[in-house]
C-alpha cells in the first residue's frame, strides 16, 4: 500500500526560551506523512518548494525519514511559506503565517500529466482543508480530476477537513470547496471543532449525517479529550483516548491521530483498534513542543502488533 499526502511545509519556528524560537519544518499533510513512514507505510510527500538552501534542507529531511520526495516540484526563485506557533499556558497553539508566495500554491497549476497520472495509481492519496485552501479555482479543479481518476484506478482518499478561516477569503468559498471534495472522499477524518466553525453543526451526530449525506463510507470525528466518534460498516462507535494528560503543545495532535489511525486501518486493523492506535501517538506528541516529535519519543505500543521500524 501507497500514500501520497498532498499539501504544503512550511518553516517552522516554535517557542523555546527566553523568546527564543527553535526552527523546523512543518505541515499538516507533511506531519502525517512523516508519522505514516515512521510507522512503516510506503509515503510520498506532494508539493512544489523553491529551489533555495531551505528547500534542499526540507528535502533531505523528508528523505531522512523515509519518505519519498520524487513528485516534489521545484520553482525557481522562490523560498518556502514560514510559519510561527504561539502557545498559551494551556498548551493549545495559535499560528502566525507568511505564506502568500510559497511555490506549495502553485502546485497544481504546474503540474503535468504524466505527475498526475503517476498519482492517480497511488492506493491512498490524503489531503486537508488546508491543502484545498493553497489552490485557486484552477487547481482545486485538477485536484479533483485527480481524486476521480485515482478512485477509478481501485485507489482511495482520505480527508481532514482541518479548516483555519486565515487561509480563505470568506467561509463560503471554504464550503463550497469542502462540498466539491467531500463526495470523493472515502475516509474523513474531521475535527469536530472545525467543522462546527465552518458549518455550524449543532454536534458530533450533526457532522456525521452531513459527511454521509455526502456519500463518505467511513468517518472518524475527532473531538480532544473526548476521544473520537467513528461511524464505519454500518455501525458508530466511541473511542476515549487511552487517559488524560495535560498537553505541553497541541500542535499536530489530530494529524499524528491521522496517521496512526490510517496506518493501522492499511494493516487491517478494525476502526476502533485504528482509533486506539491515533490515540496513543496523538497522546505521546502533544506531550512535546513542535509538530514533530523526535523519533526517540515515538511510544512503542501503537499497534497492537508492536511498531515497525
Amino acid at each position: 500500500m501507497k500514500v501520497a499526502s498532498i499539501g504544503e511545509c512550511m518553516i517552522e519556528f516554535s517557542a523555546a526560551r527566553d523568546g527564543l524560537f527553535a526552527r523546523g519544518f512543518g505541515g499538516d499533510t507533511l506531519n502525517t506523512a512523516v508519522y505514516l513512514s515512521r510507522l512503516g507505510i510506503d509515503t510520498a510527500y506532494v508539493t512544489a518548494l523553491g529551489d533555495d538552501a531551505l528547500s534542499d534542507a526540507m528535502l533531505a529531511s523528508w528523505q531522512a525519514e523515509g519518505v519519498r520526495t520524487d513528485d516534489v516540484l521545484r520553482v525557481p526563485g522562490r523560498v518556502p511559506g514560514l510559519y510561527m506557533i504561539e502557545r498559551d499556558p494551556r498548551g493549545e497553539r495559535s499560528f502566525l503565517y507568511w505564506r502568500d508566495r510559497a511555490p506549495a500554491r502553485e502546485l497544481f497549476d504546474r503540474a503535468d500529466d504524466a505527475a498526475l497520472e503517476r498519482l492517480s495509481r497511488f492506493d491512498w492519496l490524503y489531503l486537508s482543508g488546508i491543502s484545498l485552501s493553497l489552490y485557486g479555482e484552477m487547481g482545486r479543479a485538477r485536484l479533483r480530476e485527480l481524486l476521480v481518476a485515482a478512485r477509478r484506478n481501485g485507489g482511495r482518499v482520505a480527508f481532514d477537513g482541518n479548516y483555519r478561516p486565515r487561509g480563505w477569503s470568506e467561509a463560503e468559498a471554504a464550503r463550497r470547496a469542502f462540498d466539491a471534495i467531500l463526495p470523493l472522499v472515502d475516509l474523513a477524518l474531521p475535527t469536530l471543532e472545525d467543522e462546527q466553525a465552518l458549518f455550524g453543526d449543532a454536534d458530533a451526530a450533526a457532522c456525521l449525517r452531513r459527511l454521509k449525506a455526502h456519500g463518505v463510507a467511513e468517518i472518524v470525528i475527532k473531538r480532544g479529550p473526548l476521544g473520537c466518534l467513528i461511524e464505519a460498516n454500518g455501525r458508530q462507535a466511541e473511542v476515549p483516548p487511552p487517559q488524560l494528560v495535560q498537553p505541553v503543545d497541541t500542535t499536530a495532535a489530530g494529524d499524528s491521530f491521522n496517521a496512526a489511525y490510517l496506518a493501522a486501518r492499511i494493516r487491517g486493523a478494525e476502526p476502533e483498534q485504528a482509533a486506539r492506535a491515533g490515540h496513543r501517538l496523538a497522546s505521546a506528541v502533544i506531550m512535546l513542543p513542535g509538530a514533530v516529535i523526535a523519533r526517540e519519543a515515538m511510544p512503542r505500543d501503537i499497534f497492537s502488533t508492536g511498531v515497525t521500524r
